[in-house]
């Protein structure tokens, strides 16, 4: 299978060497493969510049957002969420059509500062602003609400605990589910939330996941649902 990574950060790093570990083709895409060549500066929380970690990873190759979605069977959102319809828009609305897009990036803002809102919240999400400036793709929202390590590594966190999925399409939503399994995740620990909409709730579960890493001191927990 041939994966678009849209994103540099350490989420989106951390999906395409698994899922390269896994034997997929992946590419990462960025707005301009030049800059993030040649930028030598290190990133948020110590990220290394991007050619030092590709010389790590010398099978995922890097490319613009056209064409990294353009080649792709499937392409995941991993940019910032305040910027995830813009990359997607330079990604191609063509290159996404008939396509399953997994979305895993949230919309926080820092334009105030410490610790951020959400934008949207409540009666919109960021996976819905995605499924409707491309209706043709098929966006399936899931893995945003965890560190990037326990979204390709569950066992990082002792015992149970579940990862979220929400989408329009049935079919979208099995095949996330068949690549969650090979990322680890058991299908009891798969809970599907319905359509896209749910992406709503799931999102607003980021300001909470972000209290508890400030009070925790680490981001090696996720949620877990008890029912009876």
């Amino acid at each position: 299978m041939r994966y678009a990574i849209l994103g540099t950060g350490i989420v989106g790093r951390t999906l395409a060497s698994k899922l390269a570990s896994l034997d997929h083709e992946v590419v990462i895409g960025t707005r301009d493969p030049r800059v993030t060549a040649t930028r030598a500066e290190s990133g948020g929380y110590g990220i290394v510049p991007f050619a030092e970690w590709q010389t790590a990873h010398p099978q995922i190759s890097l490319a613009s957002f056209s064409e990294a979605a353009a080649d792709a069977d499937v392409i995941v959102n991993a940019t910032s969420g305040g910027v995830s319809v813009a990359a997607l828009t330079e990604a191609g609305a063509n290159n996404l059509a008939g396509k399953l897009l997994i979305d895993v990036a949230n919309p926080l803002d820092f334009s105030h500062g410490m610790p951020p809102t959400l934008d949207p919240a409540n009666t919109d999400s960021l996976g819905e602003q995605i499924q409707r400036a491309f209706p043709e793709a098929k966006v399936v929202k899931t893995l945003h609400t965890m560190n990037s390590q326990i979204m390709v590594e569950p066992t990082r966190v002792p015992g149970e605990h579940n990862v979220f999925v929400g989408g329009d399409d049935a079919d979208a939503k099995a095949q996330v589910a068949a690549l969650l399994g090979e990322f680890g995740w058991s299908p009891a620990s798969i809970i599907d939330l319905g359509d896209i909409t749910s992406a709503r709730a799931t999102e607003m579960m980021l300001p909470m996941w972000l209290r508890l890493w400030g009070t925790l001191g680490h981001p090696d927990y996720n949620f877990h649902i008890q029912g009876a």
